[in-house]
């Protein structure tokens, strides 16, 4: 069965094969992270099972004390009284310090467990696809690694160890009442009857509301984090107060599904104590009769009642951190779902070794279309020789992106071939495609850090020299030296300290210092004013020099450092030649060209 990991975790009513599904995949992922810590998860079950063993052993001991040591003290013999004391004692101390390393070693398992997901998680959301982050937006990755994590985390730093010590000393509690008092354990089971009909009840209703839950809380992340990424649209279309009741909403939603959870929460603990109680009068009551019978010592029916209420006791607790269970398992589903999806542009399994790449770029009955089925390319076959600049023009959505996506095998076609050098690029490794063919977009991205380390992403060893001769190819390296710190300045997230003209010089260098063999321009000069654009072009004319060049701009200016110009039409190349040829031959190109000329007058 075949499931995406982005649909299911949307679905709060999923189908029984789908559960089963998101179940088994949450079990795999669970089984794999305990995998290189099971030496330590056997350490701690050896220690929970003896320390609780001891644990439980306190009510015996005081039954032994009334029914058999005591007596025996009142006719001057004190030495079982003694014993007896000794080793409740003892067990209580062995308990205490058996139950400290128990904690110490659970906390280290789920730490690693954490670490170990939380990794798995950043590294495999890296590996994967554009597509997949195109279709995953980023609120949702960001939820992913943020609340569902917490989430986990919550469980397993307390939560996890409690349930474990919990069932296993009811487990014990049970048997050990069983071997003092059966008839008093038979009363405890039937008691079990409608224990187990409660938390069923409770189980299926919080299994139902923590998917609720985390799906709205899913949303809830994801539209802040858009909101503040987008605070510029929203400041400039004055779409404060839309969203404030759109966010008020989806706050509201999710308030709604923890006031349902906590009312079944409100419902199953009460519940649990009135079971609680009712079990320990019925041990009362009956083995009271039977002590007045003189077929029960009052040691043993004193042990049967604190054994009997105890055993109710973890299920409190067990309550308190079902929700956290719940929590967390849902997390881990969607977690899970994540990490189940495969990258669309694989590896390939035995890559070819590139030398002295030309860089020929060469498509072969080539046709694209999206997963919904839509058709962007339509079939068709190009070749852009080695050290060729090459402008697509067209209208919006006519797929000069998606063409130039391709060259980057940022996807893979849905039939043809992209090759390099003659090398199909699904055989080319996905590291050295990335030092060979770069793309610049429109979105210049900074990271934090200086100016100079970003310039430096293109190419991480490289001197600070060559940082700077970066820079002036490419028209930056003035207003860098205008800055507080010239190259050492920190530009802060998404480059705040400086301009959106100049984030894009600063990511020209950056592609620029990587020296790649294959330059994509998507729409690269788009930020850039009059003057930047004129610098930069100059800086292009020497750096593009004998390198294939594919240039994307609604600005015909662009187009001018072109040797070959491709005119896209609804997924199809209708006009190719060069810029002269174009503007004169009265096809699309010359009406573009035209409009351009007659805007500058």
């Amino acid at each position: 069965m075949s499931m995406r990991g982005t649909n299911d975790e949307e679905k709060t009513d999923l189908t029984k094969e789908e559960s089963r599904f998101v179940r088994a995949r949450s079990r795999d992922l669970l089984g794999s992270l305990l995998l290189p810590i099971r030496a330590r998860v056997i350490a701690a079950v050896f220690l929970v099972v003896i320390s609780t063993a001891l644990r439980v052993s306190g009510p015996a001991l005081i039954a032994f004390g009334i029914d058999s040591a005591l007596p025996k003290a009142l006719v001057g013999d004190y030495t079982p009284i003694s014993l007896t004391v000794f080793v409740y004692l003892s067990a209580a101390a062995l308990t205490a310090t058996l139950t400290y390393f128990f904690l110490m070693v659970t906390a280290r398992a789920s730490q690693a467990m954490l670490f170990d997901l939380r990794n798995r998680v950043f590294v495999h959301t890296q590996k994967l696809s554009v597509e997949f982050h195109e279709r995953y937006t980023a609120g949702r990755v960001i939820a992913r690694q943020t609340s569902d994590l917490e989430s986990i985390g919550e469980l397993l730093s307390g939560g996890l160890s409690e349930l474990v010590v919990g069932g296993m000393f009811m487990l014990f509690t049970a048997g050990a009442l069983f071997l003092l008092d059966p008839e008093s354990f038979l009363i405890l089971l039937v008691a079990l009857i409608p224990l187990a009909v409660l938390t069923r009840w409770f189980q299926l209703g919080t299994n139902k509301g923590y998917r609720q839950q985390r799906v709205a809380s899913s949303r809830l992340i994801q539209y802040f984090v858009e909101t503040m990424t987008g605070i510029r649209a929203v400041k400039a279309f004055r779409k404060e107060k839309a969203n404030e009741n759109h966010f008020g909403g989806l706050v509201e939603d999710y308030r709604g599904h923890n006031a349902r959870l906590i009312q079944l929460f409100g419902i199953y603990d009460p519940g649990l104590i009135f079971i609680g109680n009712v079990t320990v009068a019925a041990i009362l009551l009956f083995g009271g009769f039977r002590v007045l019978e003189g077929s029960l010592g009052i040691g043993v029916l004193t042990a049967a009642i604190l054994y009997s209420r105890r055993f109710f006791d973890p299920m409190e607790e067990i309550a308190m951190f079902y929700n956290s269970y719940q929590s967390a398992a849902s997390a881990l589903e969607k977690i899970s779902g994540v990490l189940q999806e495969e990258p669309t542009v694989p590896e390939p399994e035995k890559p070819v070794v590139l030398k002295d790449v030309k860089g020929e770029v060469a498509f072969s009955d080539v046709e694209f279309k999206y997963a919904t089925g839509s058709t962007v390319l339509h079939p068709f076959s190009l070749t852009i020789p080695a050290g060729q600049t090459v402008a697509l023009v067209g209208t919006t959505g006519a797929g000069k992106s998606t063409l130039a996506k391709l060259i980057a095998r940022f996807y893979d076609p849905s039939s043809g071939s992209v090759s390099l050098d003659g090398v199909n690029l699904r055989d080319i490794s996905n590291a050295a495609l990335r030092h060979e063919v770069v793309m610049v977009t429109q979105e210049a991205y900074l990271f934090s850090g200086s100016v100079a380390e970003n310039i430096q992403l293109g190419k991480p060893d490289a001197s600070i020299e060559e940082v700077i001769a970066a820079a002036k190819a490419v028209g930056a390296h003035e207003f860098i030296l205008s800055l507080p710190d010239g190259y050492q300045t920190d530009v802060n997230k998404r480059g705040g300290r400086v301009s959106s003209g100049q984030r894009q010089l600063i990511s020209f260098a950056r592609a620029f210092l990587a020296n790649p063999a294959v330059l994509i321009l998507d729409e690269a000069t788009s930020s850039l004013d009059i003057p930047s654009e004129r610098l930069v072009q100059q800086g292009l004319k020497t750096l593009l020099h004998n390198r294939t060049a594919v240039i994307i701009a609604h600005r015909l200016s662009t187009v001018s450092i072109a040797q070959r110009v491709l005119v896209m039409e609804h997924g199809r190349v209708i006009e190719d030649g060069s810029p002269e040829q174009l503007s004169q031959s009265g096809g699309k190109f010359a009406a573009l060209y035209k409009a351009w000329r007659d805007s500058l007058v």
